[in-house]
């Protein structure tokens, strides 16, 4: 969503939120529907990295991760772009004239470091075709109900959450773009077994970034120094991406994303959730989960250790 290189052609104009489709029974945007056929046949390339996760549990801090390891640690060749130019997000489709993730994705030249929140089952086919490496990012279900509630407040590009009560019902039941937490990082849990998926945990990131991204860099094939490993360490904090124009999404127009109502970098932590959930809502919350994920090896952390 080059939106930055089009903003002139926005003068006065008022964004209507999306409306909603479905694909294989998937909340989407209806513009990322009416594209599905096109979306579907992407052709994807060996080269290609594909950072994945579901909204708001840290995409947006591994796709800067991936991009310094790639550019070998060289900050200044990652602020060649906003992230949305330099990673094309396949399944957004923004106003014209801004050109989709897709056309995006396919005048890019090779190798490219690409993003999605789509749940396993709608990935176009040719990624795993191409044996493409892929990064899933995974967060507690918790703090990625809080997160997104914020985003689709903030975002325009989004349904209006309502308040916090209905959307909490709202996401438990999976009625939110991109469609239920728990089939997404269950999905793509069972992927990682059959193709070249690296399954990193958004808390074990926060714990231990140095540790994860060298679990990323040795995933990628890469080599680096421990100088450039912690120069991509410090230029990938929550306050360096907070306070970068290439990275914190400030420069998409405030008619899409309101930073004023809340920032798109928020908090960054875990544990956030208890300032939101009631007694209540966290026992409807864990008979849920735990009636969801039975039977499953997955398990998630909801507080920081320490």
């Amino acid at each position: 969503m080059a939106f930055q290189r089009h903003a002139q052609h926005f003068g006065g104009y008022v964004m209507q939120r999306p409306n909603i489709g479905y694909i294989s029974g998937v909340p989407l945007d209806q513009n990322t529907c009416d594209t599905w056929d096109d979306i579907w046949k992407f052709q994807a390339h060996p080269e290609d990295v594909l950072v994945v996760a579901y909204p708001k549990a840290g995409i947006t801090w591994m796709q800067e991760i991936v991009d310094m390891i790639c550019q070998e640690g060289n900050a200044e060749r990652c602020r060649r772009a906003p992230t949305y130019d330099r990673h094309p997000f396949l399944e957004a489709v923004a106003p014209k004239p801004v050109p989709s993730g897709l056309q995006l994705a396919e005048d890019m030249e090779l190798p490219r470091i690409l993003k999605t929140h789509l749940p396993v089952q709608l990935l176009p086919p040719s990624f795993w075709e191409q044996d493409c490496k892929v990064i899933y990012v995974a967060r507690n279900a918790k703090d990625s109900m809080v997160s997104y509630y914020h985003f689709q407040r903030m975002n325009r590009g989004l349904p209006d959450p309502g308040d916090w009560s209905t959307y909490f019902s709202t996401f438990l039941a999976g009625d939110v773009t991109w469609g239920s937490w728990f089939d997404h990082v269950l999905g793509w849990w069972e992927a990682k077994d059959q193709h070249q998926v690296l399954y990193i945990f958004y808390e074990d990131m926060m714990e231990n970034t140095r540790r994860e991204i060298e679990k990323v860099m040795r995933f990628l094939g890469k080599e680096l120094s421990e100088e450039v490993l912690e120069d991509i360490y410090h230029h990938t904090t929550f306050q360096a991406m907070r306070e970068n124009p290439m990275a914190n999404y400030s420069s998409i127009p405030s008619f899409v994303m309101d930073h004023s109502v809340s920032p798109f970098m928020r908090k960054g932590v875990v544990g956030d959730w208890r300032n939101h959930f009631t007694v209540a809502q966290d026992e409807i919350f864990e008979k849920e989960y735990w009636r969801r994920m039975e039977g499953t090896n997955l398990t998630f952390r909801t507080q920081q250790l320490g």
